[in-house]
């Protein structure tokens, strides 16, 4: 009976989770016959804490969540994630490679749900030209003016330095390497008027023009500029960062056929253009399969090659 199908989905919290419930969760139940009760995770490690213990007692406060990079990598190390079952996921073929999450063993752990990018932006009164480079956070002309990301494993300045100064982010394949970044983006410093965790703390300070440069969501910005804000996102010539969140199925779940459902439809490249339409992410699936105009595209995504962030390094050195 269809009233007996029911999933819990994990999103984060606030207008994520609103969107997703406007716009996503009541067609697929139409479409699936299959019930969604959202549940509002909150960001960073605190969720992955709370399946994790849960597991271990045989539960699953949400059957398939939302997941950073970070997190399931360490959910990877305790086995938190079912593997997927591909051949029950045909979409999954529509995916850009690098939204498949895998175990070492090529076990599928997740797969992409959305991305969103990391840009560079400026108030367009300050600066009546866009950068083009992300070597304007260097530039001596821009002291005392740059709002960062406080984080080492949310502001992906390591990447950024890499990619901008040494040719790649595999240029912190090594300590050394890892050194070099870090002493080359200790340059920036006297540009930082403020580290930030708080973003609206920083997105205030761009609109009045008191902090006129920095990095930020591309999303978020192309919306204040859209309100009539000052403001701009830029994609550098070197990419924007492009972060992203998997659907991962807990191993304490029993909702194994509807979970393989629910990531089958979320892979579809219409409902992919959908969450890009509605919910301002990133598509995960390949550029042609989408139906989105050049602009659209544009107000979330990028054809310029991505920073791609080392999320190794924040599970293997997080303590380095």
């Amino acid at each position: 009976r269809a009233q007996d199908k029911s999933l819990k989905v994990g999103v984060y919290g606030g207008y994520f989770k609103d969107s997703f419930d406007k716009n996503i969760f009541a067609d697929f139940t139409k479409a699936t016959g299959i019930a969604v009760e959202s549940v509002a995770e909150p960001t960073g490690e605190a969720w992955l804490v709370q399946l994790e213990q849960a597991a271990k007692a045989g539960l699953a406060p949400a059957d398939v969540s939302m997941m950073s990079q970070v997190a399931m990598l360490k959910g990877q190390s305790t086995e938190l994630w079912a593997p997927l079952d591909m051949a029950k996921i045909p979409n999954g073929s529509n995916l850009i490679d690098h939204f498949v999450n895998k175990y070492p063993d090529g076990r599928v752990a997740g797969i992409g749900a959305v991305a969103w990018y990391i840009t560079l932006v400026t108030n367009t009164d300050v600066f009546k030209e866009a950068p083009t480079s992300w070597t304007a956070l260097w530039d001596p002309a821009n002291a005392d003016k740059l709002g960062l990301l406080a984080l080492v494993s949310n502001s992906f300045l390591l990447e950024v330095t890499a990619k901008t100064h040494f040719g790649g982010t595999n240029a912190l394949d090594t300590e050394e390497g890892l050194i070099k970044a870090f002493e080359k983006l200790a340059e920036v410093k006297p540009n930082v008027r403020l580290w930030y965790r708080d973003e609206a703390q920083f997105e205030q300070s761009l609109k009045s023009g008191e902090i006129p440069m920095g990095q930020y969501y591309h999303d978020v910005t192309g919306l204040a500029a859209k309100d009539g804000q000052p403001v701009r996102s830029t994609f550098p010539k070197e990419g924007g960062i492009m972060d992203s969140g998997c659907w991962a199925l807990s191993r304490a779940s029993s909702k194994v056929e509807e979970a393989h459902t629910f990531i089958n439809y979320m892979s579809q490249p219409q409902i992919q253009a959908l969450l890009s339409r509605k919910v301002g992410t990133a598509p995960t699936v390949k550029r042609d399969l989408l139906d989105l105009t050049a602009e659209e595209f544009a107000a979330v995504s990028s054809d310029i090659d991505p920073i791609i962030p080392r999320y190794d390094l924040y599970t293997t050195k997080a303590d380095w």
